[in-house]
């Protein structure tokens, strides 16, 4: 973990952005949801 401010944070992060806008058509809501799940799952807290 590192520190953000005050926060403890993944040293790596996860962009979202380009989940629901941004980059072209909003991928699937729930497939998004799983993605997000599965990172956290996997350590990362920094989104």
């Amino acid at each position: 973990m590192r520190n953000l401010g005050s926060l403890k944070v993944s040293p790596l992060g996860l962009g979202c952005m380009g989940m629901s806008f941004g980059y072209g058509k909003p991928k699937d809501e729930n497939e998004m949801i799983n993605l997000i799940h599965k990172a956290y799952d996997l350590g990362i807290n920094f989104f």
